[in-house]
């Protein structure tokens, strides 16, 4: 192929003959005034076209391009496809597992290698892997979003030298504005290309019993209101318990048949649903004659070159046009199956939602079989980003006019939901920065502590706590005004003066706390006075009555009529001037007025009936008892005062006195001043609490990092944040927990271990803790289960102090399934070895992969002995045989 000479402008009509979209041109004028891109479109609308643009340009300039995804298989896929384009020796590959013409122009990886590659370089310069790279592709770019590991893209943003342009592939994602603007601070300056036009445009689809229905209205906006009138009525096919019955895999695929929307990839969320769908339906024929001509002789190839790959029980359907495609399938029957599909031989795929993470496999119709899936907390609705990339999948550009996306009845969700999912906006991007033990040596290896933590507050989780602080800082700064004006209110007053004023105050109100307790003081002996005078009192003596039970507003003068026996004290019946009965006991009488004439009360005058010798009581009085309530004269007020009390009471008078003559209150203003001075005390308070939250919040990160910093110097790993021997081991480590890794790998238990032990022992190490349900029918040897066992004193200690800092990093150390890779390195068949667990095949691989990929990593790490890395690497030799090895073409 024919590529301009270096310098040479590059001409898009001779590279791209076909129709540009407007945000394609977009993103190829920002890339060509020197900016980096980020480009978020729907799936399947050309935004790898403009990576693609990045590589002709690099290339036209004689420099090189970086191309990263997620996935190997994406990177494979990628090779494939660019070697096609470009030319066989323009394309490199590097992988952890493969590293395939890694000096080509146009160098393909996944996006952990990358970083990798960085930390091998000061940040921010250009080291020796990253000479002449004139941009680096980041497809996939909203796996960001991805709880494991998202904190990879973040740190490849953060690390990547500014000169290199980078060009962010991204599905479309609510907040790619944030994105872009992270950009520009962390990167270097950044366009956002922003595109929601699809070239093939999708149409919803609802499948009941009865058939299969427009999902939408006519505007595309809401519920198609036939469906949304059915879901009121009864509905006469209801399943078991009552609820809605869906419709079988056979009945669905026959309404896309017919309606002519295959091929078609069927999601269903279970690898065990997806081999039982190929299981239900492999009967049908979807090829016709000349395709399952097609089919036979590529499939036949495939056997013959690979008899061990075929997968159980799908060989049969894979022939008449239908396949599965998950993680329990063996990668290479997988690759089968992807090819088989892209040529149009396949006609359904039933798939896991892994499919949807950018294999390309175009299909006219994607079925989503659930609106719900499983997770650790139960069961959930699929979010909008999850239901919108299965249903981008649908579409084949160039070759489809309409996509199609099929949402199918279930018991559980219905219409309603499909409607509800169809027309939501993608959820934005959310951070899942992370540091790790890897990261704090890498960085501390080449960086001062101040550096890293400019570094780390860089990331995307910092930008975006940032924002969501937005309302904290906001608040602060209006508490911080509020606090300044209270202070030059509070500065105009003089403080000698106002604490002579805040003196009197306290000791005025010490002097009125104790003249009240002296006057409760009094009132209680005056009580205990009137009860006595009471007790001699007959009917006719005046008194004075308000009290405990009598709640008057002021005190009644009252003759005493009568006494009747109460519970504890006596009950006084007394007429007052009002003309009104009382009932009430002692603690009611305020004065007793034994020096004025007692009142003859005739014997006539009683109590009505109606009065109820209760204290408290009241009753209005009639004629009679007016006349003498007539005869009851108002004395004078008492003047008793016990002598301690008229003393304090002075004391109270001249404090009064000597306050109001202070200039403070001569000023009017002293009331608000005191307010000002407590409310400052109250803002002040409140300020602290909210910048402390804020701090907390704000540094979430640089904690976590700290905290790993601890826990890497108690084991030895960090002398004065400088990585020591056993630092370097663990920094030249990549996975989950680099410190157990290189703890495990330093304490010398594995030095002496044969390579076939050794492969087990590492197999160990990066095996997830299986499902109960997980069986594996091998032994062990027992020099590995020892080997082994004297590593649980180095994870014990890590649980321990991993728990004291709140680090939730896994320590895997598995013993019941590695066996099997101990039997693998022994030699055995594919078909023995997984004849004997109940694990799928692809399970199988997967473990053997993450042991090769350790395995791999032992001969470069430093200080480690000769002998163990010479194993390690014969180990590597006995695994890494088919269908293992990752065979790229």
């Amino acid at each position: 192929m024919n590529y301009p000479a270096p310098s040479q402008e590059v001409d898009l009509e001779s590279i791209f003959p076909f129709h540009l979209d407007q945000f394609q041109k977009d993103a190829i004028a920002s890339l060509n005034a020197g900016r980096s891109v980020v480009v978020c479109a729907p799936t399947g609308s050309g935004k790898t076209l403009v990576g693609e643009y990045a590589i002709y340009r690099a290339l036209a300039r004689g420099k090189r391009v970086f191309y990263t995804t997620p996935l190997k298989a994406l990177s494979n896929q990628k090779l494939r496809d660019f070697r096609e384009k470009f030319g066989f020796e323009q394309v490199g590959l590097l992988t952890g597992d493969a590293s395939i013409n890694r000096e080509a122009p146009i160098l393909v990886m996944t996006t952990e290698i990358f970083r990798n590659m960085l930390y091998g370089t000061p940040i921010g310069q250009v080291g020796i892997s990253l000479v002449d790279v004139e941009a680096v592709v980041l497809d996939e770019c909203h796996y960001m979003n991805d709880r494991q590991r998202g904190t990879v893209w973040e740190e490849s943003i953060i690390y990547c030298p500014r000169e290199v342009q980078l060009v962010a592939l991204s599905a479309t994602v609510a907040n790619s504005d944030q994105l872009t603007d992270w950009l520009n601070r962390v990167h270097g300056p950044t366009d956002l290309i922003y595109s929601d036009f699809r070239p093939v445009p999708l149409e919803f689809h609802f499948c009941n019993p009865k058939g299969l229905f427009p999902l939408l209205n006519d505007s595309k906006n809401k519920i198609n209101p036939r469906l949304a009138n059915r879901g009121k009525r009864r509905p006469a096919d209801r399943g078991k318990g009552g609820r809605p019955e869906a419709p079988s895999i056979i009945y669905t695929l026959n309404q896309l048949q017919q309606r002519d929307m295959l091929p078609a990839i069927y999601f269903i969320f279970s690898r065990r649903g997806c081999d039982k769908a190929v299981a239900e339906v492999g009967d049908l024929w979807l090829v016709n004659n000349d395709e399952s001509q097609i089919l036979r002789r590529q499939i036949d190839d495939f056997l013959s070159r690979n008899p061990e790959a075929g997968r159980s029980g799908q060989i049969a359907p894979l022939y008449r046009g239908i396949a599965a495609h998950h993680a329990g399938i063996l990668p290479a029957w997988k690759v089968l199956v992807e090819e088989l599909f892209q040529q149009g031989l396949i006609k359904v795929v039933f798939a896991t939602e892994t499919l949807a993470a950018g294999i390309n496999m175009p299909a006219r119709t994607t079925v989503i079989s659930t609106l719900s899936k499983r997770t650790d907390t139960g069961h959930r609705l699929l979010n909008a980003s999850e239901f919108l990339q299965m249903a981008g999948r649908a579409g084949r550009r160039g070759m489809d006019l309409q996509g199609h996306v099929v949402t199918v009845q279930t018991p559980f969700e219905g219409s309603k939901e499909a409607a509800y999912l169809a027309t939501s906006k993608p959820d934005p991007l959310v951070s899942q920065f992370t540091p790790s033990y890897g990261m704090v040596l890498n960085l501390l290896q080449t960086h001062t502590l101040d550096q890293t933590r400019e570094l780390i507050e860089r990331s995307f989780g910092q930008y975006m706590a940032t924002l969501h602080l937005q309302p904290n800082y906001d608040e602060i700064a209006e508490l911080q005004a509020q606090l300044n004006q209270l202070q030059e209110q509070i500065a105009a007053v003089d403080e000698n003066e106002l604490a002579v004023y805040e003196k009197l105050r306290q000791r005025l109100k010490v002097e009125r706390q104790l003249l009240k307790t002296l006057q409760q003081q009094a009132q209680e002996d005056r009580q205990e006075q009137l009860a006595m005078m009471l007790g001699f009192a007959v009917s006719g003596t005046m008194l004075s009555i308000k009290g405990k039970n009598i709640t008057v507003p002021t005190p009644i003068t009252a003759v005493l009529i009568g006494k009747t026996s109460g519970e504890q004290t006596p009950y006084l019946v007394c007429l007052g001037r009002d003309n009104r009965w009382y009932v009430g006991t002692t603690e009611d009488i305020v004065d007793l007025y034994a020096e004025l004439p007692r009142i003859d009360i005739p014997p006539e005058i009683l109590p009505p009936p109606e009065l109820l010798f209760k204290p408290g009581q009241i009753y209005r009085g009639d004629a009679q008892t007016a006349a003498i309530a007539q005869r009851i004269p108002q004395p004078e007020e008492s003047l008793y005062m016990a002598p301690e009390v008229a003393e304090q009471l002075s004391r109270v008078t001249a404090v009064q006195e000597q306050l109001e003559a202070h200039p403070v209150y001569q000023s009017g203003n002293a009331g608000a001043i005191f307010k000002r001075r407590a409310r400052y005390v109250e803002l002040e308070a409140e300020l602290q609490l909210l910048q402390e939250q804020v701090e907390q919040q704000s540094q979430h990160h640089w904690e976590e990092f700290l905290n790993l910093i601890e826990i890497l110097q108690h084991f030895g790993c960090l002398d004065n944040l400088v990585p020591t021997a056993l630092g370097q081991v663990a920094a030249a480590i990549r996975g989950e927990n680099e410190l157990w890794l290189g703890l495990v790998l330093a304490s010398g238990e594995l030095n002496n271990l044969d390579p076939h032990h050794l492969a087990a022992a590492v197999a160990a190490l990066v095996t997830e803790t299986p499902r109960p349900d997980s069986k594996v029918r091998f032994d062990i040897s027992n020099q590995v289960v020892d080997a082994l066992a004297k590593l649980r004193g180095i994870r014990r200690q890590m649980f321990q102090i991993q728990r004291r800092y709140n680090v939730a990093l896994p320590i895997w150390l598995e013993f019941e399934l590695i066996a099997l890779v101990e039997q693998w390195a022994l030699g055995i068949e594919w078909t023995e070895l997984c004849g004997n667990t109940t694990l799928d095949e692809g399970d199988v691989v997967r473990i053997l992969r993450r042991t090769l990929d350790l395995l791999s990593q032992i001969p470069h790490v430093p200080n480690l002995p000769e002998s163990l890395q010479r194993n390690a690497y014969r180990a590597m030799q006995l695994i890494d045989r088919f269908p293992v090895n990752e065979v790229v073409e």
